[in-house]
């Protein structure tokens, strides 16, 4: 029961939606789900098909007579969700074959699935449009109609027995919407169950359906038969019912249907449709045909399979990987203008602090280095870690649907979304490296090169992991961007660059061993000068005045590296565990 409705004064502990509903759906059968807003249509097809996230289910699904167990039910069932979710920077072709390689047989080669995918393409009218970018929906890509059809192949090409659509023709026009029942009656006639939840359908598109489901508020069924032809077993059925009015001439059979069974018309006429719906012969039919496939006939076996998915986990890390590195090598928004960035910051940067990294005779001198270490490190962590979550944001809603539909477990695509960062970030850290390092005039040596290169790779990285964990913890990137922001403050206030770590408070000491910037300006300062034994102008040493000032030791360098490791495996297992245990879609 929600809070909201308990401070109303409800004061049962549970809500409930669907009340004693029962029937069945057959193959080669097209059946339509409707109801007034708020019968329970949608949730009657989340909780058949196994999406419901919340509250309690108590009755008896069946499968061909054998109790329903979702773990086999997803993967020969398919869900064709309302809003068409998919990977924004692949191909039709692409989507489809990523679908299909996931979730058929792993018996079934290469070639037979590139030619199923071919025939999908064919039913569903989307073989001229193989090679279109998906796209964002409203921004580029895919017509909405286009990408409904998209959503049925892609579950089509996963060869389902039982096909669920919410909704398949809401939002489109009236030829959009023919076109797309085109292809669901396409489908039905493989001899497929399909049911699809329908409002205010036309006539044409009402009339394409073979059974009707009908509901009314509160979550009770009213009308579970066939239509007849121009609905006339429907319409036979209701004007039997005394005080319904008459359908006049050329009015739409569902319009009328929905009217004369709306909570006012029961008011109005003293009668409740789902008690005249149990006291009729048709419920007594439905009731015999629900015992009769209630039972499994003889011959035939409880389907099962050896393991939870299709394809065994490796195959799994391939296919994630593949599709990632489609969207990425794709989406030059992203990465293209990253790498931009990163070049302007380090031309700014480098000229900024034109030569300063050659300078040693004062402690302003260090003082100014470390200032270019701390800006680099800021500048271009925190852009990586903003620029990142609109990315995973996206690719997240994507990973919902397909884990729900039993393509892959949380693991392949975790690991697949941090593997493909690893070449980007490394691409921008050597050309950060390469160009700041020698405008700066750091020292040229091969070692002390490399541990430059080294820290602000893996700063980098963590940063960018980072700005993912923050996503997969919060329900959206903007409260992920909020979470994120907050610690970038603390980190900087942290780093030992503002307030070094000999002089911050004892109480908040602990706090600068926890912040992984102070650690990469620890390797990076002392990778460059932790080992020089010039004399500046107060008569100590660098290497003297680094212990001295900012308690920095050359022979903790190998620790420090380990440390900045550590952070950037830290933020990844965190990403993974989140993603894997957090779901914030709520149905």
């Amino acid at each position: 029961m929600p809070q909201e409705m308990k401070n109303k004064g409800f004061l049962e502990d549970r809500l409930v939606l669907l009340k004693g509903v029962s029937g069945t759906f057959r193959p080669g059968v097209l059946t339509a789900l409707m109801g007034v807003s708020g019968a329970g249509k949608t949730t009657l097809m989340d909780v058949l098909s196994g999406r419901k996230t919340g509250g309690y289910v108590e009755g008896n699904i069946t499968i061909s007579g054998y109790p329903k167990r979702q773990e086999t039910f997803a993967r020969i069932s398919g869900y064709c969700e309302q809003n068409d979710i998919h990977s924004p920077h692949l191909t039709v072709q692409e989507s489809l074959f990523f679908s299909a390689w996931l979730r058929l047989a792993p018996e079934v080669n290469v070639e037979t699935r590139k030619i199923f995918v071919e025939e999908v393409m064919e039913l569903v009218e989307l073989a001229p449009l193989r090679g279109a970018l998906v796209g964002l929906p409203g921004v580029n890509g895919l017509s909405t109609e286009q990408r409904k059809r998209l959503t049925i192949a892609v579950e089509l090409v996963a060869n389902p027995s039982i096909i669920f659509m919410d909704e398949p023709t809401s939002g489109l026009d009236a030829r959009a919407a023919a076109i797309v029942m085109r292809t669901v009656r396409n489908t039905v006639d493989t001899g497929r169950t399909v049911v699809c939840t329908i409002h205010q359908p036309s006539i044409d598109i009402f009339e394409a359906f073979d059974e009707l489901f009908l509901m009314k508020q509160g979550g009770q069924e009213i009308y579970v038969g066939p239509l007849g032809h121009h609905s006339s077993q429907l319409i036979k059925y209701f004007e039997g019912i005394e005080g319904v009015s008459k359908i006049r001439n050329g009015h739409n059979p569902a319009t009328w249907m929905l009217e004369v069974t709306s909570s006012a018309q029961e008011m109005a006429l003293g009668v409740d449709f789902n008690e005249a719906y149990k006291n009729s012969e048709l419920y007594m039919r439905n009731k015999s045909l629900i015992n009769e496939l209630s039972t499994p006939r003889p011959g035939t076996k409880d389907l099962l399979f050896p393991s939870q998915y299709s394809q065994p986990f490796l195959i799994q890390c391939i296919a994630c990987l593949c599709k990632q590195h489609w969207s990425y090598w794709r989406n030059p928004p992203y990465t293209a203008v990253r790498l931009l960035y990163t070049i302007i910051i380090s031309l700014m940067l480098g000229t900024m602090f034109w030569d300063l990294g050659s300078k040693r005779s004062t402690e302003q001198d260090l003082l100014n280095a470390m200032g270019s270490m701390y800006a680099s490190v800021l500048f271009l962590g925190v852009n990586n870690s903003a620029s990142v979550q609109p990315v995973v944001a996206i690719e997240r809603t994507v990973f919902y649907r397909e884990r729900a539909a039993g393509m892959y477990s949380a693991l392949p695509y975790a690991l697949a979304q941090v593997a493909i960062e690893i070449p980007y970030v490394f691409v921008q850290a050597a050309v950060y490296g390469t160009i700041g390092y020698a405008m700066i005039g750091f020292e040229w040596t091969a070692a002390k090169f490399f541990w430059y290169l080294f820290f602000m790779y893996f700063t980098l990285l963590y940063f960018t992991f980072y700005g993912m964990m923050t996503v997969a913890m919060t329900p959206n990137q903007h409260i992920g961007s909020i979470f994120a922001s907050a610690f970038y403050g603390i980190w900087n206030l942290f780093s030992g660059f503002i307030v070094p770590r000999t002089r911050i408070p004892v109480w908040w000491r602990w706090y600068y061993w926890a912040c992984p910037v102070a650690w990469t300006l620890y390797g990076l300062l002392v990778s460059q000068f932790g080992d020089i034994e010039d004399m500046l102008d107060t008569q100590q040493t660098v290497k003297e005045f680094l212990r001295s000032f900012y308690g920095f030791r050359y022979d903790f360098l190998g620790v420090v590296a380990v440390v900045i490791v550590g952070f950037t495996i830290l933020f990844v297992f965190t990403f993974a565990f989140f993603i894997k245990v957090l779901n914030f879609q709520r149905r």
